[in-house]
């Protein structure tokens, strides 16, 4: 993995377990146990992504058993044998080139744990969770310490006396400043880093 912003190829998990829209409803809920996963994609054709079946489709059969039949407040879920009748559709996906932000920001707004990754038309390429997403506070100290260095301060010519520290992903930023305007910029610039928790100021200005 190189410099931020990392995208969702970096971490997503290129072999992922998929199913087709005739898989039945036992099969989908010993695939989810056996892969310790909570959503599989569903696929038609040559691998193109077409729904997804996650655990709160499942629950609809648990959640509404024993309802009386013709009951209007039970979803058509309930009475789902297979996956296409259970998936949700369209699919929400991501595409690898997008970045962890925006990735976490789908699965924030659209409240899902995990993005099917696809290609430009529709093809399955991988699967993204909240955990992978994740991996980036997983980046040491000195990996941290060393972009700020380089790929921030590095570019900022007025910066190269900064002293930068890292400890457990909060960066502190040290020296002088030839002008006040440049810390909201320099912030900004170093929370960007992958991996990074926290930003702390020592600074000083002339």
């Amino acid at each position: 993995m190189s410099e931020s912003p990392y995208t969702v190829s970096d971490v997503m998990t290129h072999t992922a377990v998929a199913i087709g829209s005739e898989a039945p409803f036992k099969e989908i809920v010993e695939l989810l146990d056996q892969w310790k996963v909570s959503a599989v994609p569903v696929l038609a054709g040559e691998g193109r992504v077409v729904g997804v079946v996650s655990e709160a489709d499942l629950l609809a059969k648990e959640e509404y058993r024993g309802a009386p039949d013709g009951d209007p407040a039970v979803p058509a879920k309930a009475g789902a044998v297979s996956a296409g009748e259970l998936m949700s559709a369209p699919a929400v996906t991501v595409h690898a080139d997008a970045t962890l932000a925006e990735a976490a920001r789908i699965m924030a707004r659209r409240h899902v744990k995990r993005l099917p990754v696809v290609n430009a038309v529709g093809m399955l390429q991988g699967v993204v969770s909240r955990s992978d997403l994740l991996k980036v506070f997983l980046r040491g100290d000195g990996e941290i310490a060393e972009e700020v260095r380089h790929h921030v301060l590095g570019r900022l010519p007025v910066t190269t006396a900064l002293t930068v520290s890292v400890t457990e992903g909060v960066v502190t930023l040290g020296g002088v400043l030839p002008d006040r305007s440049l810390v909201p910029v320099l912030a900004r610039a170093v929370r960007a880093v992958e991996g990074v928790v926290d930003v702390r100021l020592d600074l000083t200005h002339r």
